[in-house]
């Protein structure tokens, strides 16, 4: 008679216990500091939870550190998009800045959209903000960026696929 496999909790407790302060480690030096290390290392552990993969896992460190690294990617990719929306932020009158919480939700859904358009060549990516978040036509956008009219409309149908299938998959 064999032994009933780990359950998935059990996994997830053990490759912590034998790999978080490893990983930490892993995190503080690629990002010199602790508290962020630590923030990215339990959120490396949640989405393993998530994925529900703990008990195929047979390399431990090269998946603990994948998934790091994208969050990793992702940290920084949010503070850019953090900071240049402060940067507009400092340019706009204070009269007609938007409240404190308007910005938490500007900012959440800035990095909402940008996960959204993950995977998008920088051209589709640009095209689309340049229609939905600036307003221009395609005869504009065409303009600016100096490609033909039915470029911008071959890259406007891509993001509204991806866009769409994004959804599809965040909704499953």
């Amino acid at each position: 008679m064999s032994a009933d496999p780990p359950s998935l909790n059990a996994a997830v407790q053990h490759l912590y216990t034998e790999h978080h302060s490893w990983l930490q480690g892993w995190l503080r030096m690629r990002l010199g500091n602790r508290s962020d290390a630590a923030d990215l290392a339990q959120d490396t552990f949640v989405r393993l939870l998530k994925a529900r993969t703990a008990l195929q896992i047979r390399e431990p460190r090269h998946y603990l550190s994948t998934v790091a690294r994208g969050l990793v990617i992702d940290l920084f990719r949010r503070r850019a998009l953090e900071q240049s929306y402060l940067q507009w932020l400092a340019s706009v009158p204070e009269s007609e800045q938007p409240s404190l919480e308007d910005q938490a939700v500007i900012i959440e859904t800035l990095g909402e959209i940008d996960r959204m358009l993950d995977g998008l060549g920088s051209t589709v990516k640009q095209t689309f903000l340049l229609s939905q978040c600036e307003g221009l036509t395609y005869a504009a956008i065409a303009e600016r960026l100096g490609i033909s009219l039915r470029t911008v409309n071959n890259h406007m149908a891509k993001a509204m696929e991806h866009c769409c299938l994004m959804q599809m998959q965040h909704f499953s």
